[in-house]
């Protein structure tokens, strides 16, 4: 006949229970002048630091026969045991506690607060080392039994909720529930579940875990997937030594490909079907070089997948308040937009994107707000684009034309010189305020849909050059950069530009 036996063991102590002892020790106070005509007769003293249950000396007869006893009533009263006459600037001496019918439920009647427990093995643990009453301060357990395996991994019983089992908090000491990566690649700081493997995710290393399944390898030495019992089979590492640092934050995920970055190299990465892909380098490396380079582990780099757009979207957040947020997409691989907001956090849900901030959650892409409206902010979009037609050439740049909605302005315009050259860079520069006033309003000449706009430069007149000054249309240089502006709070359209070119013509110092 089968029979279920449940055991319970103690390893505890039961100990008495003083409810508030307060820390005595010799102090003196001055009382103003008082008279305690009898007993339990509350007196106010100065603030002092005093005890309570304390013998009081007067200080005027050395020793004090019969010294009285006081209970503290707060930090500036309490009352004598026996009636007594205080003259002003009378000096109290008190001392060591005598009765401890004055400390306030000393002794509890009621049984929870009267008892407290205290374990008698280290940490309470199961057959730990077993202590008696007395000091503790330098107990040593020789069979130490906790360790921090930072890069390991543990698993528990399994949990059914079909069948009612639930054994997620038994850890069988006979049975293989360990599985231990190389430490030299770090701790462990993310885990991904995708499909029957487990992504693993080290500081210096990104590995993955067979589930339920081990791996045999043929004579060629090429790995063949094979059922077993072990619920974390052989761990495989990917190739390349790159890692998620210590920003698992970082991490977002879209289909099969799992986005995250590794602060340690300066890199963002992509990890799909054909491994890990350094997506930093399309175009942005010296950018993330640089950016990630001066972060550490007190700041943050936020991941997230926008649904919306289809794209990765990172923010580097420094802990001194500057940050950079930008998107990737995979269609033009390649890095599409930086973003005026610093989110908490960012997730996707039924094709819309939001983002978190100081405990709110907001929509992106709402079409009843004013565009680049983040956290109710406005924020006007811009545009810079270089203009390097014929290399090395050095050339004249005579108008600024575009493709697109109207609306869009030019805020700033120049051209890089060798500062040796009559013309610096300073005086290659057209602002806001140097060019003609058509190129900062909606009114570009409009010519076949496409907008037009003379360069006039101002720049002062410079010896050598055949035209003079002002007299010239346009602004000398190899190339040019150029920065266009749409007001989103003013115009609230959709903006969009096609194409910006530049009419140019060769010249020369």
């Amino acid at each position: 006949m089968a029979a279920i036996l449940e055991l319970k063991f103690f390893n505890s102590f039961w100990l008495k229970k003083l409810d508030t002892i307060v820390e005595v020790e010799n102090t003196t106070a001055t009382l103003d002048a008082a008279v305690v005509e009898e007993p339990n007769i509350t007196i106010t003293e100065g603030n002092v630091n005093i005890g309570v249950g304390q013998n009081v000396n007067w200080g005027i007869l050395t020793p004090v026969p019969n010294p009285y006893v006081y209970k503290k009533i707060s930090d500036t009263e309490f009352v004598l045991s026996e009636a007594v006459s205080i003259d002003d600037a009378t000096v109290l001496t008190f001392g060591p506690i005598t009765n401890f019918d004055f400390i306030p439920n000393a002794y509890d009647t009621t049984e929870e607060s009267d008892w407290f427990v205290e374990e008698a093995r280290i940490r309470g643990g199961y057959n730990n080392t077993n202590v008696d009453l007395g000091v503790k301060a330098y107990i040593v357990e020789d069979d130490l039994l906790q360790q921090h395996r930072k890069s390991s991994l543990i698993y528990s019983g399994i949990f059914n909720s079909r069948t009612g089992i639930n054994n997620t908090n038994q850890f069988s000491v006979g049975e293989d529930i360990t599985r231990s990566l190389d430490p030299y690649n770090g701790s462990i700081q993310k885990l991904y579940s995708e499909d029957t493997n487990l992504v693993i995710f080290q500081e210096f290393k990104v590995s993955r875990a067979l589930i339920d399944k081990n791996a045999v390898y043929s004579a060629e030495g090429e790995p063949m997937t094979t059922s077993g019992a072990q619920v974390i089979g052989q761990i495989q590492a990917y190739a390349g030594n790159y890692g998620i640092a210590t920003n698992p934050e970082s991490f977002a995920v879209y289909g099969y490909r799992k986005y995250f970055t590794d602060r340690n190299q300066g890199l963002v990465l992509r990890l799909s079907q054909d491994g890990i892909t350094e997506i930093s380098e399309y175009g942005m490396s010296n950018f993330f070089r640089d950016t990630l380079s001066v972060l550490d582990n007190s700041n943050l780099i936020i991941g997230m997948w926008d649904m919306h757009n289809k794209e990765y979207v990172v923010s580097l957040q420094n802990s001194n308040g500057s940050y950079n947020t930008l998107a990737f997409d995979e269609d033009v691989q390649g890095w599409t937009s930086f973003f005026d907001y610093k989110p908490n956090y960012g997730s996707s849900l039924r094709n819309n994107f939001y983002t978190f901030k100081n405990g709110k959650i907001w929509e992106h892409y709402a079409t009843s707000v004013t565009r680049g409206n983040f956290y109710n902010l406005n924020n006007d979009s811009s545009v810079y684009l270089i203009f390097n037609p014929d290399v090395s050439v050095v050339k004249t740049f005579k108008t600024v034309n575009y493709e697109g909605r109207t609306g869009w302005e030019v805020t700033n315009f120049y051209t890089e010189t060798d500062a040796s050259l009559p013309i610096t860079r300073a005086q290659n520069i057209l602002t806001l305020a140097d060019m003609e006033a058509q190129l900062f309003t909606n009114s570009f000449k409009n010519k076949e849909t496409k907008y037009f706009a003379n360069l006039i430069n101002i720049s002062p007149a410079t010896s050598g050059e055949i035209i003079w000054g002002e007299s010239i249309m346009g602004i000398k240089g190899t190339f040019a950069t150029v920065k266009l502006r749409y007001q989103n709070q003013v115009l609230q359209n959709k903006a969009e530009l096609f194409a910006v070119s530049s009419e140019y013509i060769e010249s020369s110092y």
